[in-house]
Formats: structure tokens, C-alpha cells, sequence
């Protein structure tokens, strides 16, 4: 019995010595856990999932935050690049629609001086399938780092890898804070076109491309939209200050 007793205290010994190993008010690093779960929004009447990561990834490669994306009161969803106070680590943000898309128009409405984007910034709006370098239609608002690179950009990746890119850019100024882009895609078109203010009307054009050759290399997959906001090349803003975009709707017309 003697020799039970001390063997059954020294395990209780060691149960209380590991569990003081990390007091509990210690501070833990948040990347000492595995991701949360995504989180799921509802934003201009779809469900989309936003994404956090624990380690750096492309686009960037960034971190992307949880908290870096909210829709308010309004409907409107907002979106940070912001440095975490904990970790000092700059947080990106992206949103994904649970739902995927056909032909039709994809019709995104901003709110944002993205005319004025530091160059390290870019803001996407785009429908990808997951296969890296195909099957994409992008518009994103960004220099590349280079200030004299034009701030708006067009890219159609193709269905099949024996097919490049085609690309189309243009330096725009806003006449306002609001500004609207979509890209219309079929079988055999895309057609992009940026606008300025809340509207559509030719009177209010900024840019428009079309891209249609060859019309093999447009990809036919249903695709989820993907909206994102993040640091090229993973280099903060020349100002190393937190950065907020509004997007204000997103519209899918088939």
C-alpha cells in the first residue's frame, strides 16, 4: 500500500508542475493554433465565406484576417489591410461566394478613393475555379509596386494552359469616391468595363476592353467570385497605415 500511495502522489506531482508550465494569463501567439473555422457572411443577398490563414500565402504572399472583413448596417462590405497589434504582422482580406456562376454579368459597385491606391495596394474583383493560371477574369485596381504602372487592370486567364494571358490597363482618375466595374463573360466573350459614380450609362465610362481571341481560350466553367484586398509582394503601404475599402454591392446578372 505504502509503495502505491507514493507512486499515485508523484503523478499527482507531475499533473500539477505540467499544468503550471503556462500560467493562464499568459499571452499566446495567435499562430500557435490551427485556423478558425471560416466564417460565413451574407452580403448583397449571397453567402460567402471569408478567409483566414495562419501563415503567409498568395496572393501577396499575405496573411488574411477573420476581423478584416464586415458588412455594416447598411449591407456594405467593408475591407482592411491592417497591422495587428499583437503579432505586427499585416492582415489582408478576402471573401469567397458559396455559390458559383455561369455566363452572365458580374457587376461590382465601390466606394473608395482607389483612383489614389498606394502602389503597393490591389484591390480584386474576379471569378476563379482554383486551377492557378486558368480559368480567371479579373479586374484589379493596382500599380504592382511601380508607381508609373496604370492603376486599372484587366486579365482573362485562358481554359487551356497552350493559351497566355490577355491583358488590357488603363491610368483612370475618379470623379467621385464611387465607381462602378463588371466584366460580362459567354461562351466565346468577356467584355470589361469600369464606370464612374453608381452607374452603367456610356456618358460615365472610364474604360472598356473586350477580349475574344481566341474564343477557345475562354474558359465555360461555373466559377465562384472572389473579392480581395491585399499587399503586393506582402510590402505594406508607403505610409505603414491601415487601409479600408467599401465595397458597396455585388450583382450577378445571367
Amino acid at each position: 500500500m505504502p509503495r502505491l500511495f507514493f507512486s499515485a502522489l508523484c503523478v499527482f506531482c507531475l499533473l500539477i508542475c505540467y499544468g503550471q508550465d503556462k500560467p493562464k494569463d499568459a499571452v499566446v501567439h495567435p499562430n500557435e493554433h490551427a485556423p478558425a473555422p471560416e466564417r460565413i457572411i451574407s452580403f448583397s443577398g449571397y453567402q460567402w465565406t471569408v478567409r483566414n490563414t495562419t501563415a503567409k500565402q498568395g496572393p501577396g504572399p499575405n496573411y488574411f484576417g477573420d476581423y478584416s472583413a464586415f458588412v455594416d448596417d447598411k449591407g456594405y462590405l467593408h475591407l482592411w489591410i491592417r497591422k495587428d497589434k499583437l503579432t505586427g504582422q499585416w492582415q489582408c482580406a478576402e471573401i469567397t461566394s458559396v455559390q458559383s456562376f455561369e455566363y452572365g454579368t458580374y457587376q461590382f459597385v465601390v466606394e473608395g478613393a482607389i483612383d489614389k491606391f498606394d502602389k503597393n495596394l490591389v484591390l480584386g474583383l474576379f471569378n476563379y475555379s482554383g486551377n492557378d493560371g486558368l480559368d480567371e477574369m479579373d479586374i484589379e485596381i493596382a500599380r504592382w509596386g511601380d508607381s508609373s504602372h496604370p492603376n486599372l487592370n484587366y486579365t482573362i486567364w485562358p481554359a487551356k494552359k497552350e493559351f497566355k494571358n490577355s491583358t488590357a490597363v488603363k491610368e483612370f482618375t475618379l470623379k467621385s469616391n464611387l465607381s462602378t466595374h463588371y466584366f460580362r463573360r459567354n461562351a466565346d466573350t468577356v467584355v470589361c468595363a469600369s464606370f464612374n459614380g453608381v452607374s452603367t450609362d456610356p456618358k460615365d465610362l472610364i474604360f472598356t476592353s473586350t477580349f475574344s481571341s481566341p474564343t477557345t481560350s475562354i474558359s465555360h466553367f461555373a466559377m465562384p467570385v472572389h473579392i480581395n484586398f491585399w499587399l503586393f509582394k506582402g510590402e505594406p503601404v508607403s505610409k505603414q497605415e491601415n487601409v479600408e475599402v467599401v465595397i458597396r454591392s455585388f450583382k450577378y446578372i445571367p
